[in-house]
């Protein structure tokens, strides 16, 4: 998930798709496809896996509030169409514009971080949408990672989604230098290069616990970061 929470804030209700709402979220999607590829020059790296048609779970690092769009910026469009982020109700359900561009035009998976206000297991949304076809982009770590390590301890729902759906690649995918690109507290981004880079899918071993699946998860994610230059 992404983002920071808006602690106590009232939520708006997931707006539904209209025919007109739906136009409106594809142009802007279109747009926004333009303009984060004008801003940031965002290219994709594919190494090991292919953007071939298939169910995937995109699972990456998490350091900005843009890693999400990047991501769906980057997939080429018969991806893009297939491909849901799960992403934080409490943030995109706060104001009308979030609601929209979180549901209409990335039609989020959107789940609400906050223990208390939540009716319902929070993978039961995430296997829903699996159940239903959809490729998903998930941030294992959870809350974007502002520490200094490269990569925070993997919370249980890659585990969770790897025992439900077998059958569905999940695919490291390592953001590079988008926190330059948009540092926290920035709303508009500076104009440097950013890439994604996806690696080799990594499947659940027979018998393999929880954290030794996680943490090597976590490992073939950071095998794709880019060396730090000298």
């Amino acid at each position: 998930m992404t983002t920071d929470t808006a602690p106590g804030k009232p939520l708006l209700p997931a707006p539904r798709p209209t025919g007109p709402s739906r136009f409106a979220a594809r142009i802007c999607g279109h747009a926004l496809v333009l303009f984060a590829r004008a801003i940031t020059a965002v290219h994709a790296e594919w190494r090991g896996v292919a953007p071939t048609p298939r169910q995937r779970v995109y699972f990456a690092n998490h350091v900005s509030n843009a890693d999400m769009p990047m991501i769906w910026t980057v997939l080429p469009p018969h991806l893009r169409k297939q491909t849901r982020p799960v992403a934080a109700a409490d943030y995109w359900l706060t104001s009308r514009l979030r609601a929209f561009a979180g549901a209409g035009i990335f039609r989020a998976v959107l789940i609400d971080r906050r223990p208390e206000a939540r009716s319902e297991d929070p993978m039961a949304a995430i296997n829903q949408a699996l159940d239903a076809g959809d490729s998903l982009i998930i941030f294992p770590e959870g809350l974007r990672n502002q520490g200094p390590e490269p990569l925070q301890k993997f919370k249980s729902g890659l585990y969770s989604i790897a025992q439900s759906h077998p059958g569905v690649e999940l695919v490291p995918t390592w953001i590079a230098n988008l926190n330059s690109v948009m540092p926290k507290g920035e709303i508009i981004p500076l104009p440097l290069m950013c890439s994604i880079i996806f690696g080799e899918p990594v499947a659940l071993r027979e018998g393999e616990e929880r954290r030794a699946f996680l943490d090597r998860a976590a490992a073939a994610l950071l095998a794709l970061k880019p060396e730090d230059p000298e």
